[in-house]
């Protein structure tokens, strides 16, 4: 199979190519590395992109922007970022990605623990994810050419344990490298519309 994977530089992105990377011919996308540079917060930048790249069997986005703040401190500002990039960002992936993938492929998303238990400082970010999920379940249905759609919603990551954990108090983190077992699992199972659920402990 011939993969895209957008933020192939990132820890999670780093995990996928190598475990794809030995079976599948992987192209690498990001905003300042990669085969090929792109920036999921402009349509043209997605399009121009993707035109680089030719038709693919899957898409695997793991890159996106949310900002933390405290209730009531956030401005519109703040929203926008994950708007323009987790939200957005993601759709214009999926929504070009139908015009260079073969029949039957598929499209893999980016979501993160917190769509499920919130933590502090995190309202933006809960909801987001929360509405990338909801935006794959129902555009699943309707993708056409067996196209399928899915999201990975990881724990809070082993490596990133050191600047993330205080705000993850309590919770198990997960290698990036289990987490990229749940990307393949998008990339070559049957299953769409799905959130794929990876935490420590109670992955499903």
């Amino acid at each position: 199979m011939k993969i895209a994977v957008i933020g192939a530089s990132g820890t999670i992105g780093r995990a996928v190519v190598e475990l794809l990377g030995n079976d599948h011919e992987i192209v690498t996308l990001g905003a300042n590395s990669g085969d090929i540079r792109i920036d999921i917060r402009s349509r043209e930048s997605v399009k121009t992109a993707f035109e680089q790249m030719g038709k693919v069997d899957a898409i695997i986005n793991a890159v996106g922007e949310l900002a933390f703040k405290p209730f009531g401190e956030l401005n519109d500002e703040d929203w926008y970022v994950g708007i323009e990039s987790k939200l957005l960002g993601q759709v214009r992936v999926t929504e070009e990605a139908v015009n260079y993938l073969n029949d039957g492929g598929s499209v893999t998303l980016t979501t993160g623990i917190i769509s499920d238990t919130p933590i502090a400082c995190g309202s933006s970010a809960t909801a987001i994810n929360g509405a990338v999920e909801s935006y794959a379940k129902a555009a699943a249905i309707e993708a056409p050419r067996g196209i399928r759609i899915n999201v990975v919603s990881p724990a809070m990551l082993e490596e990133s344990k050191d600047t993330y954990g205080a705000f993850f108090p309590g919770f198990f983190a997960i290698p990036a490298k289990d987490v990229a077992q749940f990307y393949k699992r998008a990339v070559m199972g049957l299953e769409t519309g799905k959130t794929l659920k990876c935490f420590a402990g109670n992955p499903v």
